[in-house]
């Protein structure tokens, strides 16, 4: 069968950073027989180099290309590229790895859109990756109607025919920003690019040891060097105007803009930060017109002008009163509706720990000149921050703790300018936020773990983002469990910063199960109610399994959760027949039809004699923390338990 996808690993002494990579690729659902793997080893001196031959020899789909070291990426993902076969070609870092479904769903999304070049959503551990870019899916992407070029990493899919064509190869050398200049190019010469947004395909690391290539200080002259090379590829492939100053303002903005602002500016060692200020400053003044900066927010504005000034020191200055900016998001209200939790908050910027005042009137007046003097750059930035109000937004994002996936959930928000001391005013967003776990994932379910939430501020030309919180009821919940999109999602308050969490499916004590009293279950015949702290949208099928001491094979009883009030009902008809003789401890499964359904100890049994049910007192096992309680024979039998129920309904 044609091969569809050669992915492309430059391997460098990655040590067992490399085990997530391989084991994402032989996890992936794109069958074996349709994709390649391609690790071009660049003169390892670990044992990586045995590692991939025994990989190469154990797998028929991976193979290894051993090479002498180059000094960089470039070489290798070209060496990998012309030994490849397949219709696309996708690049994936030594210490990263796939979605499991990345390469299917790429491949598909490239061939249904036409597309030259596929960008997959990203999630960053430890690293930045885009978050604006994939707020939705873009079948048919330009630099003009999505911020491609806030993506400029490598890890895409690429048609290997349009690569022939155009005869794209990565820079090769001792060099930096080599994908670049790739990236941009194809992204200016491709037929179509596709952004598929809806689904985690490449997770980006951070190496604890912060050995990432990227990661390493680099000498200015070189780095700069090199970034002009980027700027030729948008000087060659585009005409002076809008769309070059557009694509300009990328370079500005993060590569130089960014590392003479704030923090960043301010940590690092002061001989460093002047031979960064001069490299910057030379091509500022040499590669950009006006239109460039005058793109970008207020404050980045500022740091642009006393760059082309050559005002090292007020950029420092500027940067001590920019560094203490940050967002701060209060909880107001968490509540469980029909099915959606709906989270309450308010958000703002702070400074040094106080809410950020601004002057009562605004003024939207350009930058045309540098400005005299930092107080009154300061001054032109609050003006702007006031003017701009009314587009000023807040988001909120689930962020899975193990994997940093996030997701951006609906949020109806109002701005109000609420007055402060000295005639100033505060700018608060206030809104609510809907989170359905049932579509929470872009339109699919969470995925169990734990899920922090953020808030993300757009205000006064800054985009800050923060927890949402503290409270004061740290490790507390902050409502009661819901049971939707096939998973038990319980939110809660973090123990150490008080800030708001959802634990979806591996929440046990928590759930508050264990506080129910014999005395609450009622029995009726052989009717069984039992009240739950559980919120569910509607009439949920559930499973009640009742087990015995003796080894005996479990009851498993079809039930249903019912909604009363804030909570709800658990409702069953007992098989009576079947239960004489020993004590039945209850257990419930909220989710009977999840990859691994679990089950929740109910502090009570049930002990029948004759046809009368009595309730009784259960010293019940308390599940391990986050592990199911079922293995593979009973999630079959859950999913037949399911199967059965949705014949009699």
């Amino acid at each position: 069968m044609p091969v569809k996808v050669s992915v492309v690993i430059p391997v460098y002494n990655p040590g067992n950073y490399i085990e997530d990579c391989i084991a994402s690729l032989r996890r992936q659902s794109l069958p074996p027989d349709e994709f390649e793997a391609i690790f071009v080893d660049d003169g390892s001196t670990d044992d990586t180099p045995a590692r991939l031959d025994a990989l190469a020899a154990e797998v028929a789909n991976m193979t290894v290309i051993h090479q002498e070291a180059s000094g960089w990426s470039g070489k290798p993902r070209n060496v990998g590229m012309a030994a490849s076969q397949g219709e696309f070609v996708m690049f994936v870092d030594n210490d990263d790895y796939l979605g499991d479904e990345a390469l299917e769903r790429m491949y598909d999304y490239a061939v249904a859109n036409g597309a030259d070049v596929v960008v997959g959503k990203m999630a960053g551990k430890g690293r930045g990756v885009p978050v604006e870019l994939f707020r939705r899916n873009h079948p048919r992407a330009t630099v003009d109607n999505a911020p491609l070029i806030d993506s400029l990493t490598p890890h895409k899919m690429f048609r290997r025919a349009f690569l022939d064509r155009i005869g794209l190869r990565f820079p090769e050398g001792r060099r930096r920003l080599e994908d670049h200049v790739f990236v941009t190019e194809a992204y200016l010469r491709a037929d179509n690019v596709s952004v598929l947004s809806d689904y985690v395909c490449y997770y980006h690391l951070k190496r604890d040891d912060a050995s990432n290539a990227g990661f390493q200080r680099f000498d200015p002259v070189g780095y700069f060097q090199n970034l002009r090379e980027a700027l030729d590829v948008v000087e060659k492939y585009t005409e002076p105007g809008p769309t070059r100053d557009r694509l300009f303002r990328r370079w500005l903005r993060n590569e130089m803009v960014e590392r003479m602002r704030g923090k960043r500016l301010l940590a690092a060692p002061e001989d460093y930060r002047k031979e960064l200020f001069t490299e910057i400053r030379g091509v500022v003044v040499e590669r950009f017109g006006p239109g460039v900066a005058a793109g970008l927010q207020p404050t980045q504005q500022v740091v642009a002008a006393l760059i082309a000034d050559d005002r090292l020191d007020d950029l420092v200055a500027f940067a001590e009163w920019e560094a203490p900016v940050v967002s701060r998001a209060e909880p107001d209200g968490v509540a469980w509706e029909e099915g959606v939790l709906r989270v309450g908050l308010s958000a703002e910027l702070a400074s040094s720990g106080t809410p950020m005042t601004f002057p009562a009137e605004g003024g939207a007046a350009a930058l045309t000149k540098p400005p005299a003097s930092v107080e009154e750059a300061v001054d032109w930035v609050g003006a702007h921050a006031v003017a701009g109000f009314e587009r000023a937004t807040v988001d909120l994002l689930l962020r899975k703790r193990a994997s940093s996936a996030q997701y951006f959930q609906p949020v109806e928000f109002t701005r109000e300018t609420v007055p402060g001391e000295d005639g100033r005013v505060r700018l608060v967003l206030r809104g609510t936020a809907a989170l359905d776990p049932a579509t929470a994932a872009d339109g699919g379910p969470l995925d169990a773990g734990l899920w922090d939430v953020f808030v993300r501020v757009k205000l006064g030309g800054w985009t800050k983002e923060s927890r949402l919180g503290p409270v004061s009821l740290k490790g507390r919940t902050a409502a009661d469990a819901g049971v939707a999109g096939g998973r038990v999602v319980l939110p809660y308050w973090t123990t150490k910063q008080g800030t708001l969490a959802l634990d979806v499916d591996t929440a046990g004590v928590r759930l508050g199960l264990g506080r129910l009293t014999p005395g609450e279950v009622k029995v009726t015949g052989d009717r069984l109610e039992v009240p739950v702290p559980f919120h569910v949208p509607g009439d949920t099928p559930v499973l009640l399994e009742l087990t015995r001491g003796s080894g005996a094979a479990p009851v498993r009883v079809p039930s249903t959760l019912r909604p009363q009030g804030s909570a709800s009902v658990l409702e069953a008809v007992l098989p009576v027949g079947d239960l004489a003789g020993a004590d039945w401890r209850a257990a419930l499964s909220p989710a009977p039809e999840a990859e691994e359904p679990r089950l929740h100890p109910l502090p009570f049994a049930l002990r029948v004699k004759g046809r009368r049910v009595e309730v009784v007192a259960s010293r019940a096992p308390r599940p391990a923390a986050g592990q199911p309680l079922v293995r593979r024979a009973r999630r079959l039998a859950g999913r037949l338990v399911g199967r059965l129920m949705a014949r009699c309904g």
